[in-house]
């Protein structure tokens, strides 16, 4: 009796756990930055980006640990619950020291594409080592349904992991796609819907602003077309007057596939056949939980082409909004929105443009990097006919150990060697050895940030990074991710759960959080545990948070 009078109080107020769902919807955006909710917030809709925040729960300082922002080892730690160091997945590929061979992550000849009918496709997750969010489900709901859906096999199926099905688009004709790890078949209604050719209906029209130019808050122009300010008394904001300086070109589209990548054609055809998904496989049509991941790779193109203070960005960013409210509308519809769980966040930050500032910022040269140390090795070490540096990818350098071995060198003094002579290049601001990373636990700043990203059966001999708005010279890119800084390492988070369940709807925290550790809390919501190599506690998502 006493206890009944304390809880009608309020004065003991158990723990809320979230009961379990019947849908879980974990949204992930490419090149997102916390402050893209604040500042175009004045044209977001009340239905996408504000809705979750209005019914959801918003945490405003999460950032994953890690030196390595990249896409495929961010989602990897989303899904995972856990840091490279421990899930392994440090870029697209890595080096074999034994025979020098290049490893694909998703290279697998054992498996077949389905309906490439010219070969391809031969993709699987087995390079994987820590289990998924989607596999752990998959291993205590044998009957849960799981759904992942990328434009790329190797978003997809890094996000996916091992658990459900995956699909993804092939470039050649923009049809979805799976490969036989996943389903003996393609579904019959994935050909139908490839047959409609539905993803190319969003680029039948040229690509222009939503607003007039005076109604952005960037004022720099790539390939969109801005439609002039209207004539009215007076500008309707204060930097409406500020001229709009175009940009070089740099986006070509080769393809049909380029097109949908590198406009916000791409956001709409993958929420659009996200739907189909959720309705030709019923998800969250029973009391056994189901999950649906959604990647959009798109804002990431975008803005790596025009930068993040282009009004191509902005524009994107508007356009998913309106994409995000469709979506959600129809998820509801299907759904009781009592019983679903949707989160949404993005895989990385990004750098600012390096040309923004008047002077522009030097880019890394990787060209000529390698070839400056190749000769720096012959110099050091005596010319050889095979090559001292495997390859510099993803700010790892690969050393030839067959070659070191040979000539009797340490490749630890190799490793340092080299190491020493990285840092006197412009635009390097660390480098750290593989064999220092071995040997010491660094337990904060920077060098713990290099430490969490690195794997060592995967990463390179020496691992390095750039200063502050350095980025790497690359076709199309004029801003990136890949570093230690905030703005890459920083992203949004927002949770919506039901009503009544855990936090009160709209509550804004600004707790630092780490992103690892979104895994162990949807397994908590789904009623599961942690996944296998998960290194972070689940959040307490409840009223004493």
């Amino acid at each position: 009796m006493l206890l009944l009078l304390l809880l009608a109080a309020g004065l003991f107020a158990p723990e809320l756990r979230a009961e379990k769902p019947r849908l879980v919807v974990q949204i992930v955006v490419g090149s997102m930055s916390p402050d893209c909710l604040t500042r175009y917030a004045d044209h977001l809709s009340e239905g996408g980006f504000r809705r979750l925040q209005r019914e959801g729960v918003t945490f405003t300082a999460a950032s994953y640990p890690c030196q390595q922002t990249l896409t495929l080892t961010s989602l990897a730690t989303l899904t995972t619950g856990a840091l490279p160091s421990t899930h392994g997945v440090v870029g697209s590929h890595w080096y074999d020291y034994i025979d020098n061979s290049r490893v694909g992550l998703i290279d697998d000849p054992s498996v077949q594409g389905l309906e490439y009918h010219t070969g391809g496709g031969q993709f699987s997750p087995w390079q994987l080592v820590a289990p998924t969010l989607a596999e752990t489900l998959a291993a205590h709901s044998p009957e849960s349904r799981i759904v992942t859906l990328a434009l790329e096999p190797e978003d997809a199926i890094v996000l996916g992991g091992k658990g459900g099905i995956t699909f993804w688009m092939n470039r050649q004709l923009c049809h979805w796609r799976s490969s036989s790890f996943y389903l003996p078949i393609l579904p019959d209604w994935v050909k139908q819907y490839n047959r409609a050719k539905t993803p190319l209906n969003y680029i039948l029209q040229p690509w222009s602003t939503l607003y007039t130019s005076p109604d952005y808050v960037n004022r720099r122009r790539g390939d969109i077309l801005v439609r002039p300010p209207q004539k009215t008394k007076g500008n309707p904001r204060p930097y409406a007057g500020t001229p709009i300086r175009d940009l070089r070109c740099e986006v070509v589209y080769r393809t049909e596939y380029d097109r949908l990548c590198y406009t916000p054609a791409g956001n709409s055809a993958v929420l659009d056949f996200a739907k189909q998904a959720l309705t030709q496989l019923s998800l969250g049509a029973d009391e056994i939980p189901d999950l649906l991941n959604i990647y959009l790779s798109t804002p990431k193109m975008i803005t790596e082409a025009y930068g993040p203070e282009s009004i191509d960005a902005e524009d994107m960013f508007y356009r998913l909004d309106r994409d995000l409210e469709d979506f959600l509308t129809y998820l509801f519809a299907q759904v009781n929105e009592e019983q679903v769980v949707v989160v949404l966040t993005a895989d990385h930050g990004t750098s600012p443009s390096y040309d923004l500032s008047p002077r522009e910022q030097e880019r890394f040269n990787v060209p000529q990097f390698e070839m400056i140390l190749e000769s720096f090795l012959d110099a050091r070490y005596g010319k050889a006919e095979q090559d001292w540096l495997l390859e510099y990818e993803q700010k790892m350098i690969y050393l030839n150990h067959n070659l070191i071995y040979e000539r009797r060198l340490s490749l630890a003094e190799v490793q340092n060697e080299v190491a020493t002579f990285a840092m006197q290049f412009r635009g390097v601001s660390h480098a750290l050895s593989s064999t220092a990373m071995r040997n010491s636990y660094f337990g904060s700043g920077y060098a713990q940030l290099m430490q969490n990203s690195f794997y060592p059966r995967r990463s390179g001999d020496v691992v390095l990074n750039l200063m502050p708005g350095w980025i790497e010279k690359q076709e199309r890119k004029r801003a990136s991710s890949g570093s230690l800084y905030g703005y890459d390492r920083e992203v949004p988070l927002l949770i919506r759960l039901p009503k009544g369940v855990g936090q009160t709807a709209g509550s804004c925290y600004g707790e630092e959080i780490e992103m690892n550790a979104v895994a162990p809390t949807l397994a908590q919501i789904l009623g599961i545990p942690s996944p296998a190599a998960c290194e972070a506690k689940a959040l307490k998502l409840t009223r004493e948070f």
